[in-house]
C-alpha cells in the first residue's frame, strides 16, 4: 500500500506539471484521464521494488524514473487504441480516450505523455545529474527503435511479425526499463538487472495472451479476441494453452532466479512470487498442464 500511494503521488505531481496554467482545457482533461484512475501499475511498482531492495538511496530519482516509466505506458495505451490501431472502445473498464475526447486529443494526448515522461526525469535532474544520464539512457532505448515500444507498435504493420521480437519491444522493453532504471536510481549497475525485466515482460505477456483467449470483456475491461481477429503473434494460439501455461511457469522461475544479489534480495524474490502469482488467470486452475 505504501509504494502504491508513493507512486500515485509521483504521478499526480507529473501530471499536474503537464496540466498547468496556460494548458489547453480538454488536453489538460484527456491527459488527466489517460493516467487517472489507477491501472495496475505493476511496470513502476518494479521499478520501486528494485530501487528498495538495492537501497534506494535517492527516492527522488526514483520516484521519478517510476512516474516516467507508467507516464510512458500509458501513453502506448492511448495510442494502442487508436482507429488506426486496435480502435478499441474501452480501456480500463471506460470509454477509450479517442472516443473520450476525439482522436485528435488522443494522439496529441499520448504524444504528451512521452514527451513528459521525460522531463520528469528532467525535474529532479539538477539533484541526482549523474543518475539521470543513465535514466534517460535507458528510458529512451525503451521508447524507439530498434527495441523500443515504438518498435512494438511498428511491428502490427509488418506481414510477417516473429513472437519473441514482437513481445520483447511491444511489453517487454518497459519492464526492462523498469528493472534497469530502479537499479540506476539507486547507483546500482542496472545491466545486471536486465534478465528480471526481460522474464517478467515476456511472461505478462504470455499471461495478457491467456487472458485473450480465457477471459471475458467485462473481467479484462477492454476488447478480447484482438490477436485472433488481427493476425497478431500469440502465445496461447502458437503453443496452445497448456502450452503457454507452461511457458508462463518457467520464465516465472527463471526471473525469480535472476535477481542479483542485494541487501533486499530474499524479500525481492518473495514479492516477486507474490506479483506473478496473480499473472495466472483463474481459468488456468482447469486447464492440464
Amino acid at each position: 500500500m505504501q509504494t502504491a500511494l508513493r507512486i500515485e503521488q509521483a504521478l499526480e505531481r507529473a501530471v499536474a506539471a503537464a496540466c498547468g496554467p496556460g494548458a489547453p482545457p480538454l488536453l489538460a482533461a484527456a491527459l488527466d484521464y489517460s493516467v487517472f484512475p489507477a491501472g495496475h501499475r505493476i511496470r513502476p511498482q518494479l521499478c520501486v521494488a528494485v530501487a528498495e531492495a538495492c537501497g534506494d538511496p535517492d527516492p527522488l530519482a526514483t520516484d521519478a524514473a517510476a512516474a516516467a516509466i507508467e507516464l510512458l505506458h500509458c501513453a502506448s495505451l492511448v495510442h494502442d487504441d487508436l482507429p488506426c490501431f486496435d480502435d478499441a472502445d474501452l480501456r480500463r473498464g471506460k470509454a477509450s480516450v479517442h472516443l473520450q475526447y476525439s482522436e485528435p486529443l488522443a494522439v496529441l494526448a499520448g504524444d504528451a505523455l512521452i514527451v513528459h515522461a521525460f522531463a520528469t526525469l528532467g525535474a529532479v535532474a539538477a539533484q541526482s545529474p549523474a543518475r539521470m544520464a543513465a535514466l534517460l539512457g535507458i528510458i529512451a532505448e525503451a521508447v524507439g527503435s530498434p527495441h523500443g515500444i515504438v518498435a512494438g507498435q511498428a511491428w502490427e504493420c509488418e506481414v510477417a511479425v516473429p513472437l519473441s521480437d514482437y513481445q520483447r519491444a511491444k511489453t517487454g522493453a518497459l519492464f526492462v526499463a523498469a528493472t534497469r532504471a530502479g537499479a540506476a536510481a539507486a547507483g546500482h549497475d542496472p545491466e545486471l538487472w536486465r534478465m528480471l525485466g526481460e522474464k517478467l515482460g515476456e511472461a505478462y505477456q504470455v499471461a495478457d495472451d491467456l487472458r485473450d483467449v480465457l477471459c471475458d470483456e467485462e473481467e479484462l475491461g477492454k476488447p478480447i479476441g484482438q490477436d485472433a481477429i488481427r493476425l497478431r503473434p500469440n502465445a496461447a494460439a502458437e503453443l496452445g494453452v497448456a502450452g503457454a501455461k507452461a511457458r508462463l511457469e518457467e520464465l516465472v522461475k527463471a526471473a525469480v532466479g535472476s535477481i542479483p544479489d542485494c541487501p533486499g534480495a530474499a524479500d525481492l524474490r518473495m514479492l516477486i512470487k507474490a506479483q506473478t502469482a496473480l499473472f495466472f488467470p483463474k481459468q488456468l486452475a482447469r486447464v492440464a498442464a
